[in-house]
């Protein structure tokens, strides 16, 4: 395949122990990893060296006691730990994720603002709405609101956020010690925000980041999610089996986009890929065999349950997969619900038989082959219009982040298709995103970037 115009963007979707359910069974695994800030530091260093765009911690507000019998889950909060990675790291993106459901405009720009400076630009918003009872459950809520209910009080979150962030014009800070004036308060402005849901008069009392804003990433593929990333997102974190049904995703998210007047161009779509690399594809595949043999169905079938809003303990594992409700009826992970019974239907899987499936990525396409083979499958779903980049996630990280970083990453860069050295600071130059305009000023000069 010949040489791209475009470069294509990794991130590193940061499991301390893998994404792989039963990583923390695995002999390699050091459990204690999860708590441990100099391992963790390792691995963005690490990450960082390979030249990867970003590294991206996920979140749930929510476990139970059934899964921690299980199953390693929770881990650091991702901003505090975000926070302590930027100390130790020059130049990859520091990508956390936030829920609006569960939060407030006002904190939450503050604290990526926080982080952006702290990190001298490096920050990026993982946009969720949350879609499960049992994190509601924790935030004075009964169930779950319905998705498009989250979805119109993320809308208007964001917009919120995005004032507060253009709240202090890129100029507004004199710092003048004769005259005695910090700050040009004409260019500090008040959005006095009154909504729905939200009722904010500002300003921000920080001023405005190193990026302007954070990069806005977002991860649903519902019909909801994808208008919603098409309006908001510069990053889309998706998830696809096969490169058919990611080229459907990347063409229909463009077209949306594009109909919105936003450069399709500036919106990277990232597809999850959980790879296990070997010496042959079938040491690779031995490898996986023996992740599979650690995961407990017990808790395979909690999490799968958990996933699709739907009680699936009364079946039989060795039967197929029940009839769901239709995809509009669940007030949980629509797209993901989709991919799963979808994944059930063409494999003609028993529910035993999809939990190993699922074990490896929760939905995310699974590689268990060659360095080579690995770099031939990005590079053609990158070639050929089904993504911009990738969301790495290694189902074992012992071992199996380095086996990405030191075989797949160079075979990348051999052919052209990765980067070799950081040519910017900011994520957003990592990302080939153009500085934020402020939606105040009429005029804004600034920096290139």
């Amino acid at each position: 395949m010949g040489k791209q115009n475009r470069s294509l963007h990794l991130n590193l979707f940061l499991a301390s122990l893998g994404h792989h359910e039963a990583a923390w069974r695995h002999p390699a695994s050091d459990v204690n990893g999860i708590y441990d800030f100099r391992y963790l530091e390792r691995l963005a260093q690490k990450a960082e060296q390979a030249k990867l765009d970003s590294l991206f911690l996920a979140d749930r507000y929510s476990t139970s006691q059934k899964a921690v019998k299980y199953g390693a889950v929770g881990g650091l909060e991702p901003l505090t730990l975000l926070s302590a990675l930027a100390v130790v790291t020059k130049h990859i993106g520091l990508i956390a994720t936030v829920s609006t459901s569960f939060n407030e405009p006002y904190n939450i720009a503050r604290r990526f603002a926080s982080l952006d400076h702290l990190s001298g630009g490096r920050a990026g918003w993982n946009i969720i709405t949350s879609g499960t009872d049992s994190e509601a459950q924790n935030f004075n809520l009964d169930q779950i609101p319905a998705h498009h209910l989250r979805y119109e009080r993320a809308k208007e979150f964001v917009e919120v956020a995005l004032k507060l962030w253009d709240s202090w014009e890129e100029d507004a800070l004199i710092k003048d010690k004769a005259s005695g004036i910090y700050a040009n308060n004409s260019k500090v402005h008040e959005p006095n925000h009154r909504g729905k849901h939200f009722s904010v008069r500002g300003p921000l009392n920080l001023s405005r980041s190193p990026q302007g804003r954070p990069l806005l990433v977002q991860a649903g593929s519902s019909a909801d999610g994808k208008d919603f990333a098409a309006e908001y997102a510069e990053a889309i974190f998706t998830a696809q089996q096969t490169i058919e049904d990611a080229r459907a995703f990347y063409a229909d998210v463009k077209a949306r986009i594009a109909q919105l007047g936003r450069i399709p161009e500036h919106v990277k779509i990232l597809p999850g890929i959980c790879p296990i690399i070997g010496e042959s594809e079938a040491e690779a595949k031995e490898k996986e065999a023996q992740l599979h043999e650690l995961t407990h169905p017990a808790y395979s079938l909690l999490q799968l349950s958990n996933r699709i809003g739907f009680d699936l303990s009364v079946y039989p594992l060795d039967g197929r997969l029940p009839e769901l409700p239709a995809t509009e009826q669940i007030a949980g992970h629509q797209s993901r619900t989709q991919l799963i019974r979808d994944l059930a239907d063409r494999e003609k899987l028993t529910i035993r038989e999809l939990l190993l499936r699922l074990a490896g990525g929760r939905g995310h396409l699974t590689i268990a082959g060659t360095a080579k083979q690995v770099a031939d499958e990005l590079e053609q779903w990158f070639v050929s219009g089904a993504a911009d980049g990738f969301n790495i996630m290694p189902q074992l990280t012992y071992g199996g982040l380095d086996d990405f970083l030191d075989q797949v990453v160079p075979e990348l860069q051999r052919r052209g298709l990765f980067r070799t050295e950081y040519t910017g600071t900011k994520l957003r130059d990592h990302y080939d995103l153009p500085y934020p305009s402020n939606q105040y000023a009429a005029s804004l000069e600034h920096p290139s970037t």
